[in-house]
Parts: C-alpha cells; structure tokens; sequence
C-alpha cells in the first residue's frame, strides 16, 4: 500500500504547475451565483478538463441558474460510486475577478474571488481522480456531482433534488469544501447545521378601513398572531431559531390589507430540531385567529442538516486512518454552522466528510485567501483515502 501512497504523491507533486494553472482560470473566470453565463463558463472548463481525462460528463440544465454537472469514470465496475461533490458558483458581483485577479504571494497563500470557496477544491477533486488513474486503481466508480448555485442555497433551481437522486446507492461522499485548520492540525467537517429561507403568507379580506371595516379581515394582523406563535417556539439554547426577518403586506392606511407575506430564516443543528421547527410552521398555518384568513407555507428552500451519523463517523475515521498511513498528518473533526449540500448526501443516506478543500481564511470577501501547498496535501490524502475505500460504508437507511 505504501507503494501505492507514493505513486500517488509522485503524481500530484508533478502536476503542481497544471493545478495551479487550472485554479488560476478558474478564479479569473467569474463566476458569481447570478451571473448564470459565468457559472457555466466554469462549467465548460471543468467539463474540458474531465473529458480530457476520460471522465464522461451530464449536465443537467437549470432555468434559472447556472447548470448543474456530473462527471462519471469507471462505471464499469458495477460497484457502489464514491462522490465528489461541489458548487462551481461563488458569492462575488461582477467585476470582482478583474479587480482582485488570481495570485500567489511571497507566504505561499493564493488570492482571489472564490480562490477558497470553492475553486481550489474542485482543482483537488479533480485530481485526486487523475492520481488515481496514475495509480491504475479501478475499483468502483466515481461521480462528481457539481451544483452552479449553492451560495444561494438553490433558491431558483430544483439542484436539491438533482443532487439528491444522484447521490442514491452511493457508498461515500466527500465534499471539497473549505478546508478548516485549527492549531496546526488540519479538521474536517462531520456536522453542519441545517436552515436558509422560508415564508408563510397570510391571505385575509380587503376592504375600505373607514366605510366598511367590518367587511375586512387584516391579513397583517393574522400575520402578526402568527408571528408571536413562531417566534415563541425559539429555543435558542437547543439551536432551534426562526427569525421573522421581514413582513410584508397591505398598500394603503385606508385599506384593510388581504395579503401579508412573512419571511423567515430558520437554523437548526440537528435533523430532529429541524423537523421540531417545521412541526411549529405546518401549525401555524393550520389554523387561524382573525376569521376568514388563511395561509399556506413554502418551506421549500430550506437546506438539510448534516447529522453526524455513525456512517460519517465511519468515513471520518476512515479518513483519519489514511491520513495517519499515507504521511499526511494528525487530522480532526469539526462541526460548524454553516450550510452546504452535504446535508442533501447525508439525508440521502450517504456518508460524508466536507472541507476537503485546502485550507484558508476570508471566504465571501475581497480578502479570501488559501493556502498554496494545501492544495496538494489535500488532493493526496483525498486520492488515497478513495483508494483505501472499502465496503462498509454502505447506504443507510
């Protein structure tokens, strides 16, 4: 296996300049979550890059927002596929590449608008699968499953859904999302929280405030009842939050609003919390105290939870123990706050490690930065922890 360990090692440290070079045109290639002709443009040079290698590529095509790609090799296995999973869209408006272009500085750290979330892990994902055809390794499939606007947690395309029916039967997933470091010692990310956007709107019965108010039923008071309901099922120290963040309603003091719409951000840190809020949610619509008045909910963007399930656990040690025999390092787990489509793959039953990008700071400002040689450590420990992979890690129910 240590054989195995250096081919790998060898490949990687010989195609430092092509990763770098492909990062580079990724970063400079804009590719903000709106900005659907660029999110694309990555996609058509990701897709170059996978045919070029002999990975077969889909794209699923998205409406509203940038495409969704899937890259498949070695089908012929028959085995269970590993998954490699990312998003190819970023946060920046336009003009942000020109201004703050791809570079490396004189300490080794890489700069540029997604240079860290996510365009250098896409560069690793990549590779460690051209390592692994180096190596001759042909043991099951592999998919890339690459979604063009997860910075806004696919509010305007069905990629959730994509992802997920992708993602069936797959034995393990790795997202190549920012890498975390803490002490020195490089962390990957077992847990995330669950949330993003929701919104209740309330439908009463207009009429003029002052020649006919018994005729009215306030859409903007039902709201209001509901949102003293919402709000009061917050338990803050448990993780469970609903924010009312905005209200909406009414065009007139003279007139009796018959609509009012309610936007809410929700977090929670586990599946079981999650489903506590929208139990909280489907009440407060099923029921009314301003009569007349009804209200339907759409819950359709909210994102899943990464639970730590006992196959992630599997597959983070599992990682943990390649990283111990391929020379990488002393590696640790982490739970954060923040969102990503490692939730679709774990609630679809798949293990999962995230942030198995390189390592870094700033994400989602003019100062991202990410650290040059990570991104080579990274692709190595994830080549060999591909290679390691064996039966066990099996779809859960």
């Amino acid at each position: 296996m240590q054989e195995i360990y250096k081919t790998i090692q060898r490949y990687i440290g010989s195609q430092r300049e092509p990763m770098t070079a492909l990062w580079e045109e990724l970063v400079n290639t804009e590719s903000g979550v709106r900005q659907i002709a660029g999110v694309n443009a990555v996609r058509d040079i990701l897709r170059r890059e996978m045919e070029r290698a002999g990975i077969s590529t889909r794209v699923v095509p998205m409406e509203n927002a940038g495409d969704f790609l899937i890259g498949e090799w070695n089908l012929e296995s028959g085995k269970a596929p590993v998954l490699l999973i990312g998003h190819m869209d970023t946060v920046f408006s336009e003009g942000a590449a020109a201004a703050n272009p791809f570079r490396i500085d004189e300490a080794g750290m890489a700069h540029g608008p997604g240079v860290l979330d996510m365009k250098g892990g896409l560069v690793v994902a990549l590779y460690a699968v051209k390592a692994l055809m180096e190596a001759g390794w042909k043991e099951r499939p592999v998919k890339f499953l690459l979604a063009g606007d997860e910075e806004n947690l696919h509010m305007f395309s069905n990629a959730k859904d994509v992802l997920a029916a992708e993602s069936v039967g797959a034995i393990a997933a790795f997202n190549f999302e920012v890498g975390r470091i803490q002490e020195q010692k490089d962390q990957f990310v077992i847990g995330r929280s669950g949330g993003g956007p929701a919104s209740i709107t309330v439908h009463g019965v207009a009429a003029h405030s002052g020649n006919a108010p018994q005729d009215g039923r306030s859409a903007i008071l039902e709201a209001a009842h509901k949102i003293v309901e919402i709000e009061s099922g917050n338990d803050i120290a448990r993780g469970r939050l609903i924010n009312c963040g905005v209200v909406q309603g009414g065009m007139g003091a003279n007139t009796i609003p018959d609509t009012c719409t309610i936007t809410m951000g929700v977090r929670f840190p586990s599946s079981e919390i999650g489903r506590e809020i929208l139990d909280i949610l489907k009440r407060a619509v099923s029921h009314h105290t301003v009569p007349d008045t009804t209200a339907e909910l759409d819950d359709s963007k909210i994102m899943h939870c990464m639970d730590t399930t006992d196959g992630v656990m599997r597959l983070f040690q599992h990682l943990r123990t390649t990283a111990a025999a391929c020379g990488f390092g002393e590696v640790s787990s982490c739970r954060v706050g923040g969102l990503s489509d490692s939730g679709v793959t774990v609630s679809s039953g798949v293990p999962t490690v995230c942030g198995m990008g390189p390592w870094g700071a700033g994400s989602h400002t003019a100062e991202e930065y990410a650290n040059v040689e990570s991104l080579f450590r990274r692709c190595v420990l994830a080549a060999c922890a591909i290679y390691d992979l064996q039966d066990g890690f099996g779809h859960e129910a």
